[in-house]
């Protein structure tokens, strides 16, 4: 059986599932895929970026694997003006609760970006305050724990406002909007992930 495999832009609230829930915006709203096609991993409602899709157990174990420790790119705008204590401290690590227990993640990427990132208008957009910055920072992890990155953020004592997964691997959103899609091969998307 020929496996299938799809990068798609999950957009802002919507469920990384196909099946409905409260009368929210499901993966089946915006994606057409073969029904024994499911989410790789998952991306929270209120999270936008880069799901895989598809059919392969295979991908699924070894994506998910903590021992393959694979990069997860994210675009995070914050809530006010970060500072480089603060990104200091969450390149260390910081303590965030996961599942009622104090966890201390590990070390990662953190940097400020220097010119405003270009990613797509969010629908509805975050608040905007005048007198509050909301600037942007990129966060590479090798980990994936439940709601992280804002457990992060806020533990660094700055909110996340509007989280964005751009990458994992050398897999990326570069060139698709939310709601959009693109196909690729087994060698492709293998090559990109554990090339």
């Amino acid at each position: 059986m020929p496996f299938n495999y799809y990068v798609i832009y999950k957009p802002f609230q919507v469920l990384t599932r196909f099946g409905k829930e409260d009368g929210k915006d499901s993966l089946a709203d915006y994606f057409k895929v073969p029904s024994d096609v499911y989410p790789v991993g998952r991306l929270d409602y209120d999270s936008e970026g880069l799901l895989i899709l598809s059919n392969d157990k295979s991908l699924n174990n070894k994506l998910l694997d903590p021992k393959f420790a694979h990069e997860r790119e994210y675009w995070v705008q914050v809530d006010g003006a970060i500072d480089d204590p603060a990104i200091r401290q969450l390149r260390q690590g910081v303590q965030i609760t996961v599942d009622g227990k104090k966890y201390q993640t590990r070390r990662c990427n953190a940097e400020i970006f220097n010119t405003e990132p270009v990613v797509p208008e969010r629908n509805p957009p975050i608040r905007f305050r005048k007198n509050i910055p909301a600037p942007w920072i990129k966060l590479v992890l090798r980990e994936g724990k439940n709601r992280q990155v804002r457990k992060m953020t806020a533990a660094a004592g700055f909110p996340t406002l509007r989280l964005i997964r751009y990458r994992i691997a050398g897999v990326t959103i570069e060139g698709i909007q939310p709601g959009q899609m693109r196909e690729m091969s087994q060698r492709e998307i293998y090559g990109l992930l554990f090339g």
